[in-house]
């Protein structure tokens, strides 16, 4: 409702100052209160009663008080807020002010707790811009079933909000885009964008070649949409998630397969780091030994001492050795 900074300087085009700013600020205070006000009434209430009891009504003279009043009425009403006269009494003798509240509040959607907890979720692991969804929006919706002190899992989706929202539309309308990256002007054709590890790539092939390329967006600098739609096709079967590696430690020079491992007591941890396709012998303890592609042995070797003594490398014989020298500091 209060994303209103638009429609208040529209209304009061004062000179840009402090001045301002404060005048600013007492409108949103006092349309804040005039709202709070109507909501919790009940029932109509006069223009006298709104000047008598809301805060923020205090002129002196009569002519300065409606003046002000009207300002806020249509203030209102350019909000989206449906501000409607009723009658007082049975008599109609009188008429006062509601926002009635059928009009002006969302029906309650029902959601269950699951939903509700699903919702929250999301809220939480997702960020705009490296900030999280504030709690407001769940509160209307029933509020949370879920008090967690914070959250260790979160998405951000960067703080180029425009520019990924450009990305998607060249995705979708397939437009050639434009952008600087690594000191050199870029034209590539989008074919998709992936989210991985708190990062946004773009998936696509430079104006004129053919061969499938991996741009991370926030280094991408001037990214904008050039020419006209329908501009390529995209290759029959295309995933951009396949042009990804699922884990650092896939991508690299280096192609060797490593066993590893993981004792029961960090195995629940470990699989959630693992793709589906990681193949795996069950221990009888509940501990586990995976068989994982090493195209980067020194990412590998640092995501496996996170584990400290949980893992182990048995195979092959000079990636184990590497991992043992660097536990012991010598490499």
């Amino acid at each position: 409702m209060i994303g209103s900074s638009a429609l208040l300087a529209k209304s009061f085009p004062w000179r840009l100052g402090a001045s301002t700013l404060r005048a600013m600020h007492n409108v949103v205070e006092r349309i804040l209160n005039l709202l709070a006000f109507l909501l919790t009434a009940g029932r109509p209430v006069t223009a006298d009663e709104i000047r008598m009891t809301v805060s923020g009504y205090d002129q002196n003279s009569d002519a300065a008080w409606r003046r002000m009043f009207e300002r806020d009425k249509d203030l209102l009403r350019q909000l989206g807020i449906p501000l409607e006269l009723h009658p007082t009494d049975a008599w109609e003798v009188e008429h006062g002010y509601v926002v009635p509240a059928d009009a002006y509040a969302l029906p309650d959607p029902g959601l269950t707790d699951e939903e509700r907890a699903a919702l929250w979720l999301a809220a939480k692991v997702v960020h705009i811009g490296g900030q999280a969804s504030g709690p407001e929006a769940l509160f209307k919706l029933g509020g949370s079933s879920l008090t967690v002190a914070g959250e260790p899992l979160a998405a951000n989706l960067g703080h180029e909000r425009d520019e990924l929202a450009d990305a998607f539309t060249a995705v979708v309308e397939r437009h050639l885009v434009q952008f600087s990256y690594r000191d050199k002007l870029r034209r590539v054709a989008p074919y998709g964008l992936v989210h991985r590890r708190g990062h946004w790539y773009m998936v696509g092939a430079e104006h004129e070649d053919e061969q499938i390329k991996v741009y991370r967006m926030d280094r991408a600098d001037g990214f904008e949409i050039i020419g006209t739609a329908n501009a390529f096709e995209r290759p029959e079967g295309f995933r951009a998630s396949d042009a990804i590696p699922s884990a650092p430690w896939e991508a690299g020079g280096d192609d060797m397969v490593a066993r590893v491992a993981f004792s029961s007591e960090i195995a629940w941890w470990a699989r959630r780091q693992l793709t589906r396709d990681t193949a795996i012998v069950e221990f009888d303890d509940g501990g586990f030994e995976a068989e994982l592609r090493v195209a980067n042995p020194e990412a590998f070797i640092g995501w496996i001492i996170s584990f400290e003594d949980g893992a182990e490398v048995i195979d092959p014989p000079e990636l184990r050795e590497r991992f043992v020298a660097r536990v012991r500091g010598v490499a």
